[in-house]
């Protein structure tokens, strides 16, 4: 017996170490002071960087925000919002934009106003945009921030990071309906009096209504490469630009609207004086008219409009005396627009042409067939031996 005893003794002793170790542990983890526990613990995500949950448990409450020299910027996201973002969608996490910060608190800002701070991440969207970027920066926007124009917009400006949705399709990669409807709203941050005159066009009015088939700002201007509007070049680039649309069999004949605009207009005094002139002094100021000098730009109207659409006589007239002052009711009736003429159209000319359709060619085949016969007579003749007189 006192040898069995003697060999358990050693088994006693550490088992009793353990229990004392615990008890230690548990005291120390219950006791410890405010000052030398940790507040909470930093879950981590991909490559150990802080997870959206770790910036969201701050930054998620209402009211919080950051002072920048006299200006405040608020700091609080809405989790649900950003949980419906193309970036959360993505699995971005808020570190992969805000790169200098790892842990709390947070290092200082330099920034003295709020867009001094939203300048500060000017190059951060090119780590994962880098194509839309490099055309952005060959935009009319950036020359305007080249220039000095801090309020020039930023990729921010119209893509909100924290509650940007998805706007291009997936399986389509065209933007997207919802996406479209919502383009003039964000051009309309900056460009207010062009989207108050573009709401009540004919375009505006009919996207506002649901009908995507319209064009809206991107589509004349482009959407990240943004060419200068004022441009010579622009202005003599419009039938082409138009023509987009109107010469789309597609989209034109939902609405009965003729697809031949350009044709008519390219076979006209003015659209063959300003295609030639084009071809031969390309981006030089011209002097005839294109389609917005005749339909308006971001105001343009039904035609049918009594008020100042341009099939009325009388307001196609006030049109053509900007460039003819003396143009009277005659000259603007002599114009056909952009119909072809047909029963419907200009039936006279329309019955005008058709006879000398059959006409013409009827004269020129009697005159071949006489010459024909003629010749052949004459041979046949000949070879009979019988003379002229």
């Amino acid at each position: 017996m006192h040898h069995r005893i003697k060999l358990r003794t050693p088994h006693i002793w550490a088992l009793s170490l353990l229990v004392g170790l615990g008890l230690l542990t548990f005291a120390l983890a219950v006791f410890a002071s405010p000052a030398q526990a940790a507040p909470f613990h930093q879950p981590v995500s991909q490559e150990d960087k802080p997870s959206n949950d770790f910036c969201l448990a701050c930054h998620q409450e209402e009211g919080i925000d950051k002072s920048l020299g006299e200006e405040s910027l608020p700091v609080t996201i809405n989790p649900a919002q950003f949980g419906l973002s193309v970036h959360s969608e993505e699995g971005l996490v808020c570190v992969d934009c805000h790169t200098d910060i790892s842990d709390y608190p947070h290092p200082d800002v330099d920034s003295k106003s709020i867009r001094d701070f939203q300048l500060t991440f000017a190059e951060t969207c090119k780590e994962c945009h880098e194509d839309q970027y490099d055309a952005a920066h060959d935009s009319v926007h950036q020359a305007a921030m080249d220039e000095g124009n801090e309020n020039a917009p930023l990729c921010s400006d119209c893509h909100n990071p924290h509650t940007q949705g998805r706007i291009i399709g997936e399986s389509s990669g065209q933007l997207s309906i919802a996406a479209r409807k919502e383009v003039p709203a964000t051009c309309a941050q900056c460009h207010t009096e062009v989207f108050d005159v573009y709401k009540n066009s004919v375009h505006g009015s009919a996207l506002a209504d649901g009908n995507t088939d319209v064009p809206t700002c991107t589509d004349c201007h482009g959407v990240h490469n943004i060419g200068d509007p004022t441009t010579t070049a622009f202005h003599n680039n419009t039938p082409a630009l138009c023509a987009d649309c109107h010469d789309n069999e597609e989209i034109m004949g939902k609405y009965n609207l003729s697809t031949q605009v350009l044709e008519t207009y390219v076979a006209d005094f003015h659209g063959t004086t300003t295609t030639l002139f084009e071809q031969q002094f390309p981006g030089q100021p011209i002097n005839t008219a294109v389609c917005s000098d005749c339909h308006g730009i971001h105001d343009i109207a039904s035609t049918k409009n009594p008020e100042t659409g341009i099939a009325m006589q009388e307001n196609l007239l006030v049109k053509c005396q900007r460039c003819h002052p003396d143009a009277t009711a005659n000259f603007s009736a002599a114009w056909m627009g952009h119909y072809e003429p047909s029963p419907e159209h200009y039936p006279i000319v329309y019955y005008v042409n058709l006879f000398y359709k059959f006409f013409i060619p009827a004269v020129l085949g009697g005159m071949v067939l006489f010459i024909l016969t003629d010749i052949y007579r004459r041979i046949v003749n000949r070879v009979k031996g019988v003379k002229h007189a």
